[in-house]
């Protein structure tokens, strides 16, 4: 017997709109009930566990200790800049000149990410 991962659950201020912006980021839909207003709302990724908000009455105050780990299908670079526009704010560059490392960023919230290198960069510097 084992368990099934259902969702990842994130705790936030605006449900909607941070779901809003993760559906953006993720190309994903909202959940067809999730409305303006509602306190739990879900963006259905193609596999895998839904991303569930969850609205809760007190606000982020430190790091994260589980966050998500983005995998763009353009480059890295590409992709920060796109996330950039969509909201986000950059909190750490580990970026290395070698072309490993990821960029940590953060959604309007507060909530901690990482955008990682895309296969093809991956596969260019392991050859």
């Amino acid at each position: 017997m084992v368990s099934v991962l259902q969702n990842v659950a994130i705790d936030c201020a605006d449900a909607y709109e941070l779901a809003r912006f993760w559906s953006r980021v993720t190309g994903r839909p909202l959940h067809p009930e999730d409305r303006p207003g509602d306190r739990e709302t879900q963006v259905l990724l193609a596999e895998g566990p839904v991303l569930y908000f969850n609205e809760v009455p007190e606000p982020k105050t430190v790091k994260n200790r589980i966050h998500l780990c983005l995998r763009p299908e353009t480059s890295r670079e590409q992709e920060v800049e796109r996330l950039l526009g969509l909201g986000a704010t950059l909190v750490a560059d580990r970026r290395n000149p070698d072309g490993s490392g990821w960029a940590v960023l953060a959604d309007p919230e507060g909530n901690e990410f990482c955008v990682l290198r895309s296969e093809s960069e991956r596969a260019a510097t392991s050859s």
